[in-house]
């Protein structure tokens, strides 16, 4: 390492003072103007991680759902994962060292982490539609050359898309070619022979319309619409030719507020459905025959993918082990049908993507979403082998290894895809012949509501329970025992600066004042700033 050159370099890049940077869970997320050293910083580290795991790492530029003027960085792990808990401790440290401790902060990682600096270092860089992302993602890049590394950037990237692009150049192309051509056929073509299998009248073609959260999703999507055009009609709104990102659109305000984006008209009993800022979330929505909103959030989506699943593998007969992780934001009612009625177990996890991946590596077919619409399959190695074996059969047996076999494919294993996740649930749709509504007829949701408030609470129990402030826990409790079929939890938001609070109960009604009495009793035992919650919620 020429510590001489690199003061130089980070000398361009200086630390900001005054504040503190904290790899969360999503990676570092703020206000885009504070985050030029650590982009550089974050360059760094990927070159280390490469020469530390001698495969490619990639570098994502995004802020997903939070507003336009915020940005972030997140590191990609060799196989399409999130960055290893041990790493993300690097992460935080050398963010926040100061700028003349820099060179010793990274010997540090070096000798902790045993890194063999003379190594090859390779890293991937991706970058949403946001207006900051060019220049940060040239910090990166500079970060990265100052070790050594080699670069390979992809530009205008969704984050699964740069997740899907690590694990193929790290599988040797054996998990599909790493390019966007790449991506778009591979989940085009497992979509197309899963839709042809579909029982359509005529030249009926489902049709789907999609919020793009004025994001990189539209981009990517009209740049894969002519793939799946034959067997999907997609109609693109909040395209981000006009709006703002995210604002007043995209999936966290759908499933925020519970009501349609704007820029998208809606008639009654038409599939609609919203993607986040980078198109790792999506929930989806439509208007029933009365004019209400109905809402199918990331546990409608479990609930559809798992027990799908479910009906395929017990066809194949092979006794694959099966799970489902949600949060302690799944809503109650998804929970009691996968268990008692489809009688699939079903694990809890603490919010985070990275902690539903984790827990569903541990089964042969793992499902996690979050409620907030994040997440995807897994099959273990050994079940996809087995299930594309058995799909060679031309029996009943292998025609249901066939289907599992294209889902293998259409899912992508690395992270929560938006579009991939659309394109599983349309071909599930057309499959069993369902319709929306009775998509959403499995189960119904129980009532509920989320807010926010600014302070800090400490948690246990996959965060379903309170330690800190005293006395909060206790108060939760006693309010919840006032209302039928209800339960109550707070957490410190991952993303933002922000604490949340989620009630439901057995009406709206319930819900909302439950919530506002929640937060109530955050503010009073938690030292709330600023005006007292009033009923309703923000956002």
């Amino acid at each position: 390492m020429d510590v001489d050159a690199l003061r130089k370099q980070a000398a361009l890049h200086a630390k900001p003072p005054g504040l503190a940077f904290h790899y969360g869970t999503a990676g570092f997320r703020m206000r885009a103007e504070h985050l030029d050293h650590v982009m550089f910083r974050m360059g760094l580290l990927a070159a280390l991680r490469s020469k530390q795991t001698g495969a490619a790492i990639g570098v994502m530029v995004t802020a997903s759902h939070n507003p336009e003027e915020d940005n972030g960085v997140k590191l990609v792990d060799p196989l399409g994962e999130m960055l290893a808990p041990a790493w993300e401790e690097h992460a935080t440290r050398l963010a926040n060292a100061e700028d003349p401790d820099l060179p010793r902060a990274l010997l540090r990682i070096v000798e902790e982490a045993a890194v063999e600096p003379a190594r090859d270092a390779v890293v991937l860089i991706g970058r949403d539609t946001r207006p900051s992302s060019e220049q940060l993602a040239q910090a990166a890049r500079e970060g990265v050359a100052a070790l050594g590394g080699r670069l390979h950037d992809y530009g205008l990237l969704t984050t699964p898309q740069l997740h899907y692009m690590v694990r193929c150049r790290n599988t040797d192309g054996r998990y599909g070619k790493p390019t966007l051509d790449g991506y778009y056929r591979k989940l085009s073509s497992a979509f197309a022979e899963l839709t042809k299998q579909a029982s359509r009248s005529g030249d009926e073609r489902a049709s789907v319309k999609v919020d793009c959260a004025n994001g990189i999703g539209a981009l990517k999507l009209r740049e894969m619409e002519p793939h799946v055009s034959p067997g999907l009609a997609v109609q693109l709104f909040n395209d981000g030719t006009k709006g703002k990102l995210n604002h007043l659109c995209g999936a966290d305000f759908v499933k925020t507020h519970q009501k349609p984006p704007h820029g998208l008209e809606m008639k009654p009993n038409e599939r609609c459905c919203s993607l986040d800022g980078d198109a790792d979330r999506i929930v989806y929505y439509y208007l029933d025959a009365a004019g209400a909103f109905r809402l199918l959030d990331g546990d409608k989506m479990a609930v559809l993918m798992s027990t799908f699943l479910q009906e395929l593998l017990a066809e194949v007969g092979e006794s694959f082990s099966v799970g489902v992780v949600q949060t302690a934001y799944a809503n109650g009612n998804s929970t009691r049908f996968l268990e008692e009625v489809m009688k699939v177990p079903v694990y809890c996890t603490k919010t985070g993507v990275k902690h539903l991946h984790h827990k569903a590596q541990e089964f042969d077919v793992g499902v996690y979403f979050e409620a907030n619409g994040h997440g995807t399959a897994l099959f273990s190695e050994a079940a996809e082998v087995k299930i594309k074996q058995l799909a060679e059969s031309e029996d009943r047996k292998g025609k249901a290894a066939k289907v599992l076999a294209n889902l293998i494919d259409l899912f992508n294993q690395t992270a929560g895809d938006a579009i991939s996740d659309m394109l599983v649930i349309e071909a599930i749709l057309a499959l069993k012949g369902l319709t929306v509504q009775q998509w959403d007829a499995l189960y119904a949701d129980l009532p509920n509501r989320q807010v926010a408030d600014r302070t800090v609470i400490s948690t246990t129990d996959a965060e379903r329970r309170a330690v800190t402030p005293p006395g909060l826990q206790e108060a939760i409790d006693s309010l919840v025992s006032g209302y039928r079929l209800s339960r109550a939890f707070v957490r410190p938001s991952g993303t933002e600066d922000v604490v949340r609070v989620y009630a439901e109960a057995d009406s709206q009604e319930s819900a909302d004042s439950l919530a506002h009495a929640v937060s109530l009793a955050v503010f009073e035992l938690a030292g709330g700033i600023g005006e007292r919650p009033q009923p309703g919620f923000t956002r």
